[in-house]
Parts: C-alpha cells; structure tokens; sequence
C-alpha cells in the first residue's frame, strides 16, 4: 500500500496559479513514474501530466502549456505547477505512482482545486 499525500490545493481566482505536491514512501520515487490526476463531480478521472523517472513529461491537450509537473526524488515529492487557471480546472487532484503506463490502484484523499471566474 502506497501512502500518497497531496497538498497546496485552495480558492483561486481564474488567471492565478497554485503549486500541488505530492509525498510519500521514498522508494517509489526512484523507481516509478508519477502521475498526477483530476476528478470534477460527475466526471472520470483523468490524468493531466506525468513525469518518467528519467524526467520525460507528457500532458493532457487541455492543460499543456499552463501545467508543469517536475520531481525531487531526493525529498520523495512530485509538484504540479499550475498556471493560469481556469473554472474548468476544479476538480480534486491526486497523485499516483505509474507502473506500466496505469496508476496503481490506490488513491489518497487528493487536494481540492477550486477556481472562480
């Protein structure tokens, strides 16, 4: 069982930035790749940007260019930089390790995300 603890959600006007982060076990970061994903209300949870062990990133088309996902894996921490926000980034965000390209099956409580117009 991966202990996985997000923060740095909050209130924020559309246009601001918030910066999410992500900790846990030490092992995993050096040898997963991390995740970060988004839950709104009645929707799937989708993934919005990952980032290997070597540091390669990928990104959802609706975040690409406003998200920045990097890690530290000598403080076991994934962030998620998130920049000019908009009302349709609400959503709770979690984060996860990847193992051959799907999130282990455990979630945290994740970190609520809320932007205003």
């Amino acid at each position: 069982q991966v202990q996985l603890v997000e923060s740095g959600g909050g209130l924020v006007q559309a246009g601001g930035s918030l910066r999410l982060s992500c900790a846990g076990p030490g092992s995993i970061f050096s040898i997963n790749a991390m995740g970060w994903y988004r839950q709104a209300p009645g929707k799937q949870r989708e993934r919005v940007a990952s980032i290997t062990t070597y540091g390669t990133t990928s990104y959802a088309d609706s975040v690409r260019g406003r998200f920045t996902i990097s890690r530290e894996n000598a403080k076991n921490t994934v962030y998620l930089q998130m920049n000019s926000l908009k009302p349709e980034d609400t959503a709770t965000y979690y984060c996860n390790a990847i193992a051959n390209a799907h999130p282990w099956d455990s979630w945290g409580q994740g970190t609520q995300v809320t932007v205003s117009s």
